[in-house]
């Protein structure tokens, strides 16, 4: 069955777009309080500029001192009659700026013979007391027949009040026109963005979709695959691949582990039942004839019992060599203490002399050298190589153990002159139950010194080739490992 992750590249609720979303809302937000900020500021610029001329126009009429009456002989005698008061003819665009002159009751004054005009009265309406409108030095909004104007007050030395507005539809007009001209840039600008982001962001993200794959393609078997590296990697995505790559080594590593140990398990499980199924068939074997009163005569009891005594101390050994592998399994706490490599050396020689008087037997372990070890796992190294020359050599077979130490580490030689080995069996001889050629052996002797050897944080070489022998090479700390 097949494993699929979720496609996260389309859709709205992908990283690309919520991104993209979210730079489109930011710009948006962006433009709109820098149109706000900008209309503003024209407004109160351009407003500014408007009070700026009434109130100008109205400290002069202010500190003239003159009345009415000297206003309405003045403009007769200048001619600006026409321009305090233009006429409004049906059609005619409405003036920029208002003039009205009214008493204190508020009612619309004749200039220089004119009749007050629409304008006028509306400007009178709109203020209805002028007393409170010359009180307020500031300009203020009115409406006038629906349009905007900026409009104030003075009050003449005969108690009549002036009231002057200007209009304010030119000033909302360009900011009409200036908002306009945001919102189309701004459109712009918001697609441009878009643009630009989905295309940055594809490529920013382009890592996290490798990651996609790589994590699909490993649900799916393929342990292999890493994720490559982008031409242009950010430090954070970057730091992500390096992360997820190491985090997959450790995965294919732990799953090739674990493969290889179910498979040593099975044939380790195998080899151990075969072994003991020999003896154990072979005792059966003869308590069978025994018991079927088949063995009359006391020379093959004899013979049988021997050979049963013989598979139980065979199954037995087994037995005990299976128990020291798993105890080498479980990593158990050796008992070191100060030990003399060259009398264990010199003893196990010995012993091989004795057992083997015709082989010649060298050894290259003078005087005394102290490493910090277990005494019983050393002597089992021993034990088990010198073992392995007398099962698998000829009994006149030269045997060299030698003894070294160099750059704080103790080497352990025992090299024989027998026929060696293939590459092939050189390669798998430390591997339980293996025994080149089905030789003689349990073939536990090997992986039990390996076993010891790595618990004292050592190493075990081997070298060999058909027809120049075996020479196994032991290296062993002088001080006693750390505990990880």
């Amino acid at each position: 069955m097949k494993f699929r992750l979720p496609n996260c590249e389309r859709g709205a609720h992908s990283l690309r777009a919520k991104l993209t979303l979210a730079n489109l809302a930011l710009l948006s937000l962006g433009i709109v309080m820098a149109t706000a900020v900008s209309l503003m500021g024209m407004r109160h610029y351009l407003l500014a500029q408007v009070d700026a001329e009434l109130t100008k126009s109205r400290d002069s009429l202010s500190s003239s001192q003159l009345t009415m009456r000297q206003i309405n002989v003045l403009s007769s005698l200048a001619g600006i009659g026409d321009r305090l008061v233009p006429q409004q003819q049906p059609g005619s665009p409405k003036p920029d700026t208002v003039f009205a002159a009214v008493d204190r009751q508020g009612k619309v004054l004749t200039i220089a013979g004119y009749a007050p005009t629409a304008a006028q009265r509306a400007l009178a309406d709109a203020f209805g007391d002028p007393a409170r409108l010359t009180k307020n030095r500031t300009p203020r909004d009115i409406s006038l027949r629906g349009d905007s104007y900026r409009a104030t007050g003075t009050r003449l030395t005969d108690g009549t009040y002036i009231l002057i507005a200007a209009s304010t539809g030119a000033l909302h007009h360009g900011m009409a026109k200036a908002l306009k001209l945001d919102l189309t840039f701004g459109s712009l600008l918001l697609v441009l963005l878009a643009t630009l982001t989905m295309v940055s962001v594809r490529r920013r993200l382009r890592p996290l979709e490798d990651m996609v794959e790589t994590s699909t393609a490993i649900a799916e078997g393929d342990l292999t695959r890493r994720v490559p590296s982008s031409h242009h990697p950010t430090q954070e995505v970057e730091q992500l691949r390096l992360a997820l790559n190491s985090m997959l080594h450790q995965v294919e590593s732990a799953y090739r582990t674990r493969e290889r140990t179910a498979a040593q398990l099975r044939r380790f499980v195998a080899d151990a039942s075969h072994e003991l199924r020999t003896p154990l068939s072979a005792i059966r074997g003869y308590l069978q004839l025994y018991d079927k009163g088949m063995l009359t005569e006391p020379d093959e009891r004899r013979r049988a019992w021997d050979r049963m005594n013989a598979e139980a101390d065979r199954m037995g050994r087994l037995v005990d060599e299976l128990l020291t592998l798993a105890r080498l399994d479980q990593r158990p706490e050796l008992r070191f203490r100060n030990v003399d490599l060259s009398r264990l050396v010199r003893d196990a020689a010995e012993d091989l002399r004795v057992q083997q008087p015709e082989r010649p037997v060298t050894v290259g372990a003078d005087g005394s050298l102290l490493v910090r070890a277990d005494e019983s796992g050393l002597r089992q190294i021993l034990g088990n190589l010198v073992t392995n020359v007398r099962t698998h050599t000829p009994a006149d077979v030269p045997v060299r153990l030698g003894l070294e130490r160099e750059d704080g580490v103790v080497r352990l030689c025992v090299a024989d002159e027998g026929p060696g080995l293939e590459q092939d069996d050189a390669a798998r001889m430390f591997d339980r139950f293996f025994r080149a050629g089905g030789g003689a052996g349990s073939g536990l002797g090997l992986a039990i010194v390996q076993g010891v050897v790595q618990a004292h944080g050592g190493d075990v070489a081997v070298r060999t080739a058909p027809g120049e022998g075996l020479a196994v090479t032991v290296t062993l700390p002088t001080r006693a490992p750390v505990p990880s």
